[in-house]
């Protein structure tokens, strides 16, 4: 009950912020797009609005998990409610897995409402209608989602949340580069080639969660990965988070 009522007040927290009217933003994008598209490409429009859409999910998912996880934290020392919420007999795991799901629902509600979006976009404006198997490549964005807001939590557990934001920013662009750097590491020295194994295997290989180009050229839906990059995100995440859960544990509030 304690953890469902965090979650509740977190997602709460998050539509009183405003986060959500980016969804009105995106919808009218997709629509506007669409509309564009449809009168200046010739055979082009699906793919033009599946790769648009699917994009903007992402990075609308990603910039809100990032702008809302990294003051997680910081906004409870802000209001001084972190001194009461430690001294209350609630445990700090408790505490960080409900604020975590409170942001996880409102990723949750975001993305479903701008798929909705994409959707509609589609019916309007595509020649094919509505083709269901995108919803595979919005999964893996979600499960995407999910990590990279663990790794907000995890950085906003002992940071502030300017440096949080700027290393899980870092993190995200890196992540999506980790199969460029590694091949490009070829022309360093063996410590810059140690250096950026290091890189490679620390850090998570987000391009695992990209079928954007499975929807929108319509091939076939790759099962074997998406199973396979549910579960690296999976325990990903519960690595991430259960190490956000041994500093936090850690921590001192004075």
């Amino acid at each position: 009950m304690k953890i469902i009522a965090i979650c509740t007040n977190t997602f709460r927290e998050a539509v009183r912020d405003k986060i959500l009217y980016s969804l009105v933003f995106f919808a009218l994008l997709m629509i506007c797009a669409g509309s564009v598209m449809d009168r200046v490409t010739i055979g082009q429009t699906d793919k033009i609005i599946l790769d648009f859409g699917l994009a903007s999910i992402s990075i609308f998912g990603v910039l809100i998990s990032i702008f809302v996880g990294v003051g997680l934290v910081f906004k409870e020392i802000d209001k001084k409610t972190i001194y009461s919420i430690v001294s209350k007999p609630i445990e700090r795991w408790q505490f960080l897995l409900g604020k975590y799901l409170g942001l996880i629902l409102t990723l949750f509600v975001e993305v479903a409402l701008m798929t909705f979006g994409l959707a509609v976009a589609l019916l309007l404006f595509s020649t094919k209608g509505l083709q269901f198997p995108f919803l595979f490549a919005v999964l893996l964005t979600f499960i995407e989602l999910c990590l990279m807001t663990s790794i907000a939590v995890f950085f906003s557990s002992f940071s502030t949340p300017f440096m949080s934001g700027f290393f899980t920013l870092a993190v995200f662009v890196i992540g999506h580069l980790t199969q460029d750097l590694k091949a490009f590491s070829l022309r360093f020295d063996v410590m810059g080639q140690m250096f950026v194994k290091v890189l490679f295997y620390l850090l998570p290989n987000l391009e695992i969660f990209n079928l954007r180009g499975w929807a929108v050229y319509g091939k076939p839906v790759p099962y074997d990965q998406v199973s396979l990059a549910m579960s690296y995100g999976f325990f990903y995440t519960v690595t991430v988070f259960v190490l956000s859960v041994i500093v936090f544990q850690k921590r001192e509030f004075k």
